[in-house]
């Protein structure tokens, strides 16, 4: 009976042992994305399925960028990274607040987009996401994007993560394309031994009454090398000029997503984005005055 509970207790001490080594390298990926990265994205329309003869793809997209990942948030089961583009010449670079990503493991709070800026509050078991980790992927405002679970997958050397999530438009198409409402991006992840790639398989959709109709495909290929951290000193100092006025937007934020209910948001207020407001405008950096901005674009608030 003894070496019975001795065996028991030796398997049981080798599965923890596995799972914290496992929990350890996808720590260890997911920080691989952070520091300074000269970043290319590409992205071109690969087949289309429109009944219309006058169907028109989107041009092939390419552009190039310096940006810092930023690890704001550095805890065993929870990691979030800012991103900040450095744009314009040497003699007169300007920073940009680009997109967040979080990553949460074992999260079971969901936010999936379904249309029109809505998105549908999804309540997984503990089951479904075992050993999985949530990547919550947030606007330039901090509003919400998409967010899907999966797991790190780790052999032979390579490390990557993959998952297909509905998303709204991209930011390089919302303002140009009005044929479609829904994406289906089909992301992946993957660290490289000069930083990592992102690696994208889209699908464009009408959704219409519950119904999607593909119109088109598209692939993305955007790399991200890694290079010497000084290249980012202003990004860095401009964060630390910044960061008090985004953590209390960000805290709003998870307030409202703390309700785990459904969530509508408003496209404009006053014929302006809530990004217009929060990033051009010196008018909403107290507490007081973006937290009452932010209301005005949830429609149940």
């Amino acid at each position: 009976m003894k070496k019975k509970i001795n065996f028991i207790f030796c398997l049981l001490f080798i599965n923890f042992s596995i799972s914290q080594s496992k929990l350890s390298k996808d720590r260890q990926a997911i920080l691989s994305m952070c520091g300074c990265f000269e970043i290319e994205f590409n992205f071109a329309e690969t087949f289309n399925y429109s009944e219309d003869n006058n169907y028109k793809p989107s041009d092939v997209y390419k552009s190039y960028g310096l940006e810092l990942a930023i690890p704001i948030v550095n805890e065993k089961k929870k990691i979030s990274i800012q991103h900040l583009l450095i744009v314009g010449p040497k003699s007169n670079q300007s920073i940009i607040k680009h997109w967040r990503q979080d990553w949460l493991y074992q999260n079971t709070d969901i936010y999936l987009y379904d249309s029109e800026n809505n998105w549908k509050y999804i309540s997984k078991s503990r089951d479904d996401v075992k050993g999985q980790w949530t990547q919550k992927v947030f606007q330039v405002d901090d509003s919400p994007r998409y967010e899907g679970s999966s797991s790190w997958v780790h052999i032979d050397g390579n490390s990557y993560w993959e998952n297909s999530t509905p998303s709204p438009l991209p930011r390089r198409e919302y303002t140009k394309r009005k044929d479609y409402n829904l994406m289906i991006r089909g992301n992946r992840h993957e660290i490289n031994e000069l930083g990592w790639v992102h690696d994208q398989d889209n699908k464009k959709f009408i959704k219409k009454n519950n119904k999607k109709i593909l119109l088109a495909e598209e692939k993305g290929f955007s790399p991200y090398n890694k290079v010497d951290s000084k290249r980012c000193e202003l990004a860095k100092k401009w964060w630390l000029d910044n960061y008090e006025k985004w953590s209390s937007i960000r805290d709003k934020w998870n307030k409202i997503y703390s309700r785990n209910k459904d969530l509508k948001l408003k496209e404009s207020f006053e014929n302006k984005k809530l990004y217009e407001y929060l990033l051009f405008s010196d008018d909403y950096d107290s507490p007081s005055t973006h937290q009452k901005l932010i209301n005005s674009f949830i429609t149940d608030y």
